[in-house]
C-alpha cells in the first residue's frame, strides 16, 4: 500500500461514493468555461443551479420569492468571524431558512425554506467532486474531495500519501487550517472534516484540534467493520451513507460557547455516541409506549434490551468509559428525544446525586442549549423542582436525586405527574442512592410513577447490583476503556504505588469527627457508628504530621523530577480537609516560593499550589484561604485548565474528581481509600497515577 499515491486513494474514495449512490464527478467537468459547467467563477463554492432547484423541489407551497430570498440568505455572510458564519449556516440548514411572504388576504405569513429533506434521503441531490479548485483573494487551493447536498459543500476529505509514520495526519490538519484562512468561503458551509491516507482515516469539525480528531470504526453501528477493511472506507460508508450524514448533521453537531474564553467549538459525535444513542432513542420509544405500567419491586432481569417489553420504562444502560464523551452522549441524546414525534413534547429531568456533578451536566447543556432547542432550568430547591414538573409538556431539567423530597419526614412524596413521556436521565446510574425499595429512588418513583428511566456510567455495573438493572435495564452500549485508548479518545494511564509508613496519633481522632459526619451524611445511622471507628483510624493514621511530611517530600521529589521529562500539572487527592491543609502545609514549608498568595486565584499570579475545597466560617482561621464559593471555584478551574498558568498543583478531597476535564493534567498522586467507579472516575482526569499505600 505504500506504493499508492494521493490518486489512487482519490479514485479508491470515489468509487465508495459511487457504491452508495452518489453522483461522482471530476472538477474540471463543472469549471467555469466548460460546456457543463455549473460555476460561473472559481470563486463559487456552492453550485448554486442545484441549490436552486432543490429549494423549488422542497419547498412547492412557498411563492417564489420567498425561496429566492432564502437562497440570497444562504449565499450572504453577515456574521465578523468564520464559526459565526459557519454556525449560522448549521442552523438554517437544521431549522431552515426564517422567511416572511404576503399571503392572498394580506396577511404576512411567517415560514422556512428547506434546503434538505431530512426524513427523505433519495429526495435530495448528492455529489462528491474532487479537485475542487477554489480561488479567493488570489488564494488557489484545490481540496482532493468535496461533498455536496443539494449544491452545499457539507463534507470535505484531504487525502495525503499513505506512509508509515503519522506525517500524513499533521500535514492534512494542517493543510484544513490553510482552507480556513485563505479560502474561508468554503469553510463557511463545512459540517464534516475528514483527513486520511486511504489506510487510515479521522473525522472532526473544522473547529477542532488534532487530538479531536477521531477514528469511525463501524458502519451500521452494531458491530466493527471487518479488521481488514480500510479505515478510509469504513469512515465513508459509515458517516457519508445518505440516512446516517443526514442524521449527523440534524442530531449530532453541537456549538460550544466557552464563558471563559469567549471561543466557539463546533462537536461532532463519535461513532460511539452516535450509535449509542441511536439504540436509546429507540429502545426509549419502546420504553415509554403505552403498555404494563405496574412496577415490579427488586425483580432482576438480565440480558439485551432487545427483550425490554413495550411500556416497562426501563429504557437501558449506557457504558461508555470515563472521559469519553458521556456528557455530550447525554446532550445529544436530549436533542433527538425532544425532536422524536412519538415522545410528544416530552420532560426530560437529569439526575445526580451530588451538586458538582450537577453542576458540571448543567454546565454543559448550557455552553451547548441550542440543540435541545430549549433553555435547560436547574431546580435551586424542592420547592422549585416541583413547579418545574408540574407542566403539561416539555422542560429539560435538572436536579439532584435528594430533592425529591416528602412534604413531611417519614411520608410519601407528593406525586408531580402522572405523564408517561418524562425521562428520567441519571448519571453514574450505579450508585447505591438507586435504591428502588425505600431509598431516595422511592421518592422519585412516588413523585414521577410513570417516568421512564435511562442509565449513563462511565464504569460498569457491578454483577450484583440488581437495584440497577431493576431501575433502568441492561445495557444497550458498551464502551470500555480498553476501546477509549485504542481509538485515543483517552490516554494511556499508568500506575505507579509508592510506599508512605503509618503511624498513629490518638490526640488527632476528636479533631476529625465532624469530616465524618459529613462524609458519611447519607449512611444509615447503625452502619455510620460501624464505619465511624474505622475511619477516624484510618485518618488519624494517614493524617499522621510525620507520615504527611514523608508524603510531602516524595511528591515534591517525584513532581520536579516529572517535570524534568514533560511537562503537566498534578493533582493530590487527600483523605480529608485537614489533611489537604496539612499536606500543603509540608509541601510549602519545602518549597515557599510555590505559596498561594492572599487573593490571587484568578489574577495569574505566580503561585504554583492550591487546596480546593468547601467550608465555612466555623473552619477556623487556618483553613479559610483554602474555602472558596462556587464563582470562585470556577474561576480557579479555569486557570488549572490552561496549560501555560503557573497554577500547577492541586489539592482536593473529592472538588474535580469527576467530570473535570483538564487536559494539562498529566499526574495524580492518590492518598486516599479508592475503588471501584470513585477510583475510575478520578484515574479519568489524568495521563498517571501514583498511590501511596491507603488507595492500593
Amino acid at each position: 500500500m505504500n506504493s499508492l499515491d494521493e490518486s489512487t486513494v482519490e479514485t479508491a474514495a470515489l468509487s465508495w461514493f459511487e457504491e452508495i449512490a452518489y453522483e461522482v464527478a471530476h472538477a474540471p467537468r463543472l469549471a467555469p468555461g466548460e460546456i457543463t459547467t455549473e460555476r460561473t467563477s472559481f470563486s463559487d463554492v456552492t453550485l448554486d443551479g442545484r441549490l436552486r432547484d432543490a429549494i423549488a423541489r422542497l419547498n412547492p407551497a412557498i411563492p417564489s420569492d420567498a425561496r429566492k430570498e432564502a437562497l440570497r440568505k444562504v449565499l450572504r455572510h453577515d456574521a465578523p468571524s468564520l464559526v459565526g458564519n459557519n454556525r449560522a449556516f448549521h442552523r438554517m440548514l437544521r431549522d431552515g431558512v426564517p422567511v416572511e411572504y404576503r399571503r392572498d388576504d394580506g396577511s404576512i405569513a411567517g415560514d422556512h425554506v428547506r434546503l434538505v429533506d431530512f426524513d427523505s434521503p433519495d429526495a435530495n441531490d448528492w455529489l462528491a467532486v474532487n479537485q475542487f479548485t477554489v480561488i479567493e483573494s488570489q488564494n488557489n487551493r484545490r481540496p482532493d474531495i468535496i461533498v455536496f447536498v443539494n449544491g452545499l459543500p457539507l463534507g470535505i476529505i484531504e487525502l495525503k500519501i499513505p506512509e508509515d509514520s503519522d506525517k500524513w495526519f499533521a500535514a492534512a490538519y494542517n493543510q484544513i487550517q490553510t482552507y480556513k484562512q485563505e479560502i474561508p468561503s468554503l469553510m463557511h458551509y463545512n459540517e464534516v472534516t475528514v483527513v486520511s491516507d486511504g489506510l487510515e482515516a479521522r473525522v472532526g469539525s473544522f473547529t477542532a484540534n488534532q487530538e479531536w480528531f477521531k477514528v469511525w470504526r463501524t458502519i451500521e453501528g452494531e458491530f466493527d467493520a471487518l479488521a481488514t477493511a480500510l479505515e478510509l472506507e469504513t469512515l465513508v460508508r459509515g458517516v457519508f451513507e445518505k440516512r446516517r450524514f443526514l442524521d449527523l448533521i440534524r442530531n449530532f453537531i453541537a456549538f460550544e460557547d466557552d464563558p471563559d474564553s469567549g471561543e466557539v467549538h463546533k462537536l461532532i459525535a463519535g461513532y460511539h455516541q452516535f450509535h449509542a444513542v441511536k439504540a436509546a432513542v429507540d429502545e426509549t420509544v419502546r420504553a415509554t409506549a403505552k403498555g404494563r405500567t405496574e412496577e415490579v419491586p427488586g425483580r432482576y432481569w438480565a440480558g439485551k434490551m432487545e427483550g425490554g417489553k413495550e411500556g416497562d420504562r426501563r429504557v437501558g444502560v449506557i457504558w461508555h468509559t470515563q472521559g469519553s464523551g458521556k456528557s455530550l452522549s447525554m446532550l445529544f441524546y436530549a436533542g433527538c428525544i425532544i425532536e422524536h414525534p412519538a415522545m410528544q413534547n416530552p420532560t426530560l429531568v437529569f439526575l445526580t446525586d451530588r451538586n458538582d456533578l450537577d453542576d458540571q451536566l448543567f454546565g454543559q447543556f448550557q455552553r451547548c442549549h441550542e440543540i435541545v432547542r430549549q433553555t435547560p432550568m436547574r431546580a435551586e430547591s424542592v420547592e422549585h423542582l416541583r413547579k418545574l414538573l408540574n407542566v403539561a409538556s416539555g422542560g429539560v431539567v435538572f436536579t439532584t436525586i435528594q430533592k425529591f423530597m416528602p412534604e413531611e419526614k417519614g411520608g410519601k412524596a407528593p406525586e408531580l405527574s402522572k405523564r408517561r413521556n418524562i425521562i428520567v436521565i441519571a448519571d453514574e446510574a450505579h450508585r447505591s442512592q438507586y435504591d428502588l425499595i425505600d431509598g431516595l429512588a422511592r421518592n422519585l418513583r412516588d413523585s414521577l410513577p410513570n417516568a421512564s428511566f435511562i442509565g449513563f456510567t462511565g464504569t460498569p455495573i457491578e454483577k450484583t447490583d440488581a437495584n440497577t438493572r431493576a431501575i433502568f435495564g441492561d445495557y444497550i452500549s458498551i464502551y470500555d476503556i480498553q476501546r477509549a485508548v485504542a481509538d485515543k479518545a483517552t490516554v494511556p494511564i499508568y500506575y505507579e504505588s509508592r510506599v508512605a509508613k503509618l503511624g498513629l496519633n490518638a490526640s488527632e481522632l476528636p479533631k476529625i469527627d465532624k469530616e465524618f459526619e459529613e462524609i458519611t451524611e447519607g449512611e444509615e445511622l447503625t452502619r455510620k457508628e460501624k464505619l465511624k471507628t474505622k475511619w477516624a483510624a484510618l485518618e488519624a493514621l494517614v493524617g499522621n504530621p510525620k507520615r504527611i511530611d514523608l508524603v510531602a517530600a516524595d511528591l515534591v521529589k517525584h513532581y520536579e523530577r516529572r517535570l524534568e521529562a514533560m511537562e503537566g500539572k498534578a493533582m493530590i487527592v487527600c483523605m480529608s480537609r485537614r489533611i489537604c491543609v496539612e499536606v500543603y502545609n509540608a509541601i510549602i514549608k519545602l518549597r515557599p516560593q510555590w505559596a498561594s498568595g492572599p487573593n490571587d486565584d484568578d489574577n495569574g499570579k505566580s503561585c504554583v499550589a492550591k487546596v480546593v475545597m468547601t467550608g465555612s466560617a466555623e473552619d477556623g482561621p487556618d483553613w479559610q484561604q483554602h474555602i472558596r464559593n462556587k464563582d470562585k471555584r470556577r474561576k480557579l478551574a479555569a486557570r488549572f485548565k490552561t496549560p501555560n498558568d503557573p497554577f500547577k498543583i492541586v489539592i482536593v478531597r473529592d472538588m474535580w474528581l469527576t467530570g473535570f476535564d483538564a487536559p494539562s493534567l498529566s499526574t495524580m498522586y492518590v492518598d486516599k481509600p479508592m475503588r471501584g467507579h470513585a477510583l475510575m472516575q478520578a484515574i479519568a482526569r489524568v495521563t498517571a497515577s501514583f498511590a501511596t499505600s491507603p488507595a492500593v
